[in-house]
């Protein structure tokens, strides 16, 4: 007969739930844990999050609670440390029931209580879109990671269960969170070294994004594995015989790559399932380092490598912490396969990454793991950043998984960079600010290009120097995020800058020319009535065209609008980006421009600022044809003049026309060339014997266009050069 007395305090009387007995089992006790305490206080966290999600369900029917089990459990073959197994069970308290971070910190602690507050969306801000609560949702997962790593373990766990019951969502939902899962927790699961979850989430993905290519592989997969088996163990034997010669005695298995894999692999290269040889790969588990190394040499005198296919990651191990040998030999029958040796600890770390070497098993410290340097980065990216989801998902889209290069400093230090990378990602990797000061290179002693992409085992010095800044130009060839974000903060830094030296003087200006001098500081000091936090952030608004004097006006002094020329917001001028260069806004230089494609200005033309609308000032020409129009803002008209290096070159348009006769064409270019000038582009056309030629050219500034304009009026039969664009 049942005892219910039993099953309300099986504390007492020993009838626990099975699914509590069977996380009990799982978990792996620490060296100072008592079995009778942690059974007493998994108890409590097991009884407190069923009552508070008594009553939910999930889609596919069963309690909500199992899927907080699930979790528990995930992390407990992950070895991981007791506390954060009970934040796996209460992962959803504090956003799905009733329960208060306050309630865990009484009943549990500190410590548990802001792992799970970690791993709870974000409830209160409102987002416009569901693009920004997704990127607000990482972006309080990843800093929540700079106080405890374990938030983000806890939370592979989540997705992995809840990608393996996602057919019970709706068909919209499955394949938003398929996307989410692919692009965001996969890489990241790369990084961090998790290969198991990483291999297992890319086939869940895999099944619900291309379910037909899914079944395909696995039927094919199926079906082939006995020869697989077969070919493997044909191999293993005499490897096994010669290793325990030497009294090694390796554990040694063949394992299938994962579906997605195989699948890449065969759109990547073109090719049928057949021909795909690297189906799957046998690992060799030795007891120390030193027996990989013996282990290699032995299979490598049984079997013929492959030269170009071995790397040793023992030596030098990937940033996720991953150590292995790798080798491809030719086995029986000419058949490749690949050989990965490593240790137990080594194929611990490759399988479940930092919670194989959980810091938190015999120290209560928070510093994040060595092995995850790239995570520390990337937080610090986040915490000096204005948190703008949209910039945050854009970080995240680089590449992570990229081979990695190894390159070497002059002093012999070792540099670990993705494929790809160029002097200048070298140089932030070393240090930010030798980054900041890098104005050129020397690959293995050779100087070389700053976009010269690095090779494996290169050396690299960086040349520096103090007056040196980084260059707008340096985006379009570095791959490593830090590179990137150091680039883009400062140039960001000196737009801002710069923006904010431009609105402060349209603002001073305009008081001035309306005789309200003694009005300028009301203006200055009335930034919060326009939503900003400081007067700086209101003058680069003004300086950035985001807000105008007239705005202002309208809300400050209304009565005092009159004063204002009037402005037709109904006429409106299309500006486009045509080159970029340097001009001085009555003394503020360094200012970041664009010129207008309407009358391209180049240098010794007289030329006038438009603020545009969150791009900066565009530059014309004072006899431009769109000015009439822009002249209805005219608070928003500036007074500029050049400010441009001796060697910058302006593309300008020319437009030619004569009479038609052979060689026509190289009479006008080889006029062009002896002016030194080089031609950009030639369009030309003949229509009645009269020949017309479109012609751009690239010249310093006026005086040279001009001089070359009346060379080409004095060649036989041109009727008239004009310039394009006025």
């Amino acid at each position: 007969m049942e005892n219910p007395i039993a099953k309300l305090v099986p504390q007492y009387f020993g009838e626990y739930p099975k699914n509590f007995l069977q996380l009990l089992n799982n978990i792996s006790l620490g060296p100072d844990q008592n079995k009778k305490d942690v059974e007493t206080l998994l108890w409590q966290a097991y009884e407190f999050g069923n009552r508070l999600h008594d009553g939910q369900k999930r889609l596919s029917g069963k309690p909500y609670f199992s899927h907080c089990i699930a979790v528990a459990n995930t992390l407990a073959k992950w070895n991981m440390d007791t506390t954060t197994i009970i934040a796996g069970l209460l992962h959803d308290t504090l956003e799905d029931t009733d329960a208060t971070r306050d309630d865990l910190m009484n009943k549990f602690g500190d410590e548990l209580a802001s792992l799970v507050n970690g791993l709870t969306k974000l409830k209160e801000i409102q987002y416009s879109s569901r693009k920004e609560k997704q990127a607000g949702n990482f972006m309080k997962m990843l800093l929540s990671v700079a106080q405890d790593l374990r938030v983000i373990i806890i939370k592979f766990a989540d997705r992995l269960h809840n990608m393996e019951t996602i057919n019970y969502m709706p068909q919209i939902k499955k394949h938003r969170i398929a996307i989410e899962t692919r692009d965001i927790y996969i890489p990241l699961a790369h990084r961090m070294g998790m290969s198991a979850v990483k291999s297992q989430l890319e086939d869940l993905v895999f099944n619900v994004l291309n379910p037909t290519g899914y079944k395909e592989i696995k039927t094919k997969i199926k079906s082939s594995k006995k020869q697989r088996l077969k070919f493997i163990n044909e191999v293993i034997k005499p490897i096994e015989i010669e290793l325990n010669n030497y009294a090694i005695l390796p554990k040694m298995y063949g394992r299938a790559k994962s579906y997605s894999s195989i699948y890449g692999k065969m759109i990547s290269r073109n090719k049928t399932f057949n021909e795909i040889y690297d189906l799957s790969a046998l690992r060799i588990i030795v007891d120390k380092p030193e027996q990989c190394y013996l282990a290699l040499g032995l299979v490598h005198n049984i079997y013929m490598p492959v030269q170009d296919r071995f790397k040793d990651f023992i030596a030098t191990p990937k940033t996720n912490g991953y150590q292995s040998i790798h080798t491809t030999i030719i086995g029986p029958g000419g058949q490749m396969l690949e050989i990965q040796i490593r240790t137990k600890e080594m194929e611990e770390t490759a399988e479940i990454g930092v919670a194989a070497h959980w810091v938190y098993k015999n120290s209560k410290s928070s510093d994040i793991d060595k092995n995850v340097k790239w995570l520390r980065e990337l937080l610090e990216i986040l915490k000096n950043e204005s948190t703008n989801p949209k910039e945050f998902m854009e970080l995240l889209k680089i590449d992570l998984y990229n081979e990695e290069i190894f390159a070497f400093t002059p002093l012999g230090d070792l540099i670990q960079l993705p494929s790809g990378s160029t002097p200048v990602d070298f140089a932030f990797q070393v240090h930010t600010q030798v980054g900041m000061q890098c104005m050129g290179a020397k690959i293995n002693h050779l100087v070389v290009p700053l976009n010269t992409k690095i090779k494996n085992g290169d050396v690299v010095e960086i040349i520096i120097s103090k007056k040196q800044k980084p260059s707008i130009g340096w985006q379009k060839f570095v791959v490593t995020s830090k590179a990137r974000n150091e680039i883009n903060r400062f140039i960001r830094k000196e737009h801002d800058k710069a923006s904010i030296k431009l609105g402060e003087e349209l603002l001073i200006k305009t008081m001035r020319r309306m005789k309200l001098a003694d009005a300028i500081k009301e203006f200055q000091d009335g930034y919060n009535k326009f939503g900003y936090a400081d007067k700086k952030s209101m003058l680069n608004a003004i300086g950035s065209g985001i807000l105008t004097v007239r705005e202002m006006f309208a809300k400050l002094r209304p009565k005092d609008q009159e004063l204002l020329p009037n402005e037709d917001n109904t006429l409106k001028t299309k500006i486009y980006n045509f080159n970029r260069g340097e001009v001085v806004l009555d003394g503020i230089e360094n200012l970041l421009v664009n010129f207008g494609k309407c009358c391209k200005p180049i240098p010794g033309d007289d030329v006038i600022g438009f603020v545009t609308r969150g791009r900066g000032v565009t530059v014309h020409q004072s006899s431009c044809k769109s000015l009439p129009l822009l002249s209805h803002e005219s608070d928003r008209l500036v007074p500029v003049h050049w400010n441009v290096k001796a060697s910058e070159k302006f593309n300008v348009g020319l437009k030619v026309i004569g009479l038609d006769y052979k060689g026509w064409l190289k009479d006008v270019s080889e006029c062009i060339s002896k002016e030194n000038i080089n031609i950009s582009s030639v369009d030309i056309a003949v229509k009645d014997s009269i020949a017309e030629a479109h012609l751009i050219v690239q010249v310093k500034n006026n005086r040279i266009l001009n001089r070359l304009m009346r060379k080409i009026t004095k060649l036989k039969n041109i009727d008239y050069v004009e310039r394009e664009g006025r």
